[in-house]
């Protein structure tokens, strides 16, 4: 494994510029689910079930404003969708420490529909940037910022609730989701490539991409997100019931830098991987962790195999959509990737848990390989039926659809 496709990829005008501010941009975002949920939960004190219904309503929300949101940046380009999405942040952060529950409830619902669609964005624009053959590099990059950038956000809204309470944790937020809109507003990365060009201003018709195959794209992405979220859930429960909590977050970070170490072999290789592979071999590298015993310290070295395939396998999900999607629907497309993320990682926190409090924690571990197994399966068919269309090889910024000038990286 080699570090040229990287220092390639960092060669790349406004590559390092878009990279650095996706991953700032991305860390009061991924506080977002934490501080919401010890706000209602410690700060109101009304406990874990009513936090889950206001975390349950911001996914909803993003649920379905990530697809819409990239549809407009699709039509109407980034910067009108940031402007309008930050402003929303800013006021809903401003005074959500204030609402009552049932106002915050119908806030949250509000603000996740116009969440900042920092994640797509960066991801669509990494796409029009970046030539095709070092996506697979430059989305397993990607993958690995997203993965400091949730090792990073929960972790400061805990700390932050904790020491200087919630007003001034969700205003923090609230202000950090305003700078990262304004900042990603100002840099105004390309959404298009120049090849992709002639799509400006044309419709692209959903049928053209909008098929089966890309909603079994859909479904193994969404079963990435299951597994990895019933994992963590198995593995925080299993510590629990040895009575090692304090030992979570270790535990948590050690699965993390493994998720790290295999996206930047997997980024580095000469060859990549279909997703249905990555996420098969994950889940099957899953199941056998509910047989280790003899303490949570095995359970940990049992499911890192499995971590190594965190990151590659989100990242192939990503690099086979800008593959399979034309550059004028791709902000709609990821969007659509984002949801599929999102509703995946919802539904696990659901079925997983109710199947840890009912049979043990080692099936937690067991559900989520089975349930990954099984979407590559029915994903299958479909998938060797995909149409397909021609790539360029070459990506470069557009003047109408990005900034006057890409900038230049250091």
């Amino acid at each position: 494994m080699a570090l040229d496709p990287y220092r390639r990829l960092l060669r790349i005008p406004g590559v390092p510029t878009l990279l650095l501010v996706g991953l700032l941009a991305r860390v009061p975002t991924t506080a977002v689910g934490m501080a919401l949920i010890m706000h209602v939960a410690q700060v109101m004190g009304l406990g874990y079930a009513r936090a889950g219904l206001i975390s349950t309503a911001w996914t909803v929300g993003m649920a379905v404003g990530s697809p819409l949101a990239g549809r407009f940046v699709d039509r109407h380009g980034l910067r009108p969708v940031l402007a309008v999405t930050t402003v929303a942040q800013a006021a809903f952060w401003a005074g959500a420490w204030a609402l009552p529950f049932p106002a915050l409830v119908v806030a949250s619902v509000l603000a996740g529909l116009l969440a900042l669609p920092v994640f797509s964005v960066t991801r669509q624009c990494l796409a029009a940037m970046v030539p095709l053959d070092q996506r697979r590099s430059g989305f397993a990059l990607d993958s690995m910022l997203v993965e400091l950038s949730y090792m990073i956000g929960p972790a400061l809204a805990v700390a932050g609730i904790t020491m200087a309470g919630s007003g001034v944790t969700l205003t923090a937020i609230g202000v950090g989701m305003t700078v990262a809109g304004v900042s990603l507003f100002l840099l105004n990365p390309p959404t298009r490539s120049a090849e992709e060009a002639e799509e400006q201003g044309a419709k692209v018709p959903r049928r053209q991409w909008l098929t089966p195959s890309f909603a079994a794209l859909l479904g193994t992405a969404a079963a990435a997100t299951f597994v990895l979220t019933a994992s963590e859930l198995s593995l925080v429960a299993t510590m629990n019931e040895a009575g090692q909590t304090a030992w979570v977050g270790l535990a948590m970070a050690i699965w993390c830098v493994f998720s790290l170490t295999g996206g930047f072999v997997y980024g580095g290789l000469s060859r990549g991987f279909s997703p249905l592979v990555l996420i098969a071999a994950m889940s099957l590298l899953t199941i056998p962790v509910a047989l280790a015993g003899g303490g949570w310290y095995w359970v940990v070295l049992a499911l890192l195999p499995a971590g190594l395939l965190c990151a590659p396998s989100l990242s192939a999900t990503a690099d086979v959509l800008t593959r399979w999607v034309p550059g004028g629907a791709r902000g709609e497309a990821m969007g659509y990737h984002g949801t599929a993320l999102t509703v995946g990682g919802a539904v696990a926190s659901t079925v997983a848990g109710a199947v840890i409090d009912g049979s043990g924690a080692e099936w937690g571990f067991v559900l989520a390989g089975v349930v990954g197994l099984a979407m590559v399966l029915v994903a299958l068919p479909f998938w060797r039926s995909r149409p397909r269309r021609p790539e360029p090889s070459v990506a470069r910024p557009v003047a109408d659809v990005a900034a006057p000038a890409p900038v230049t990286s250091p």
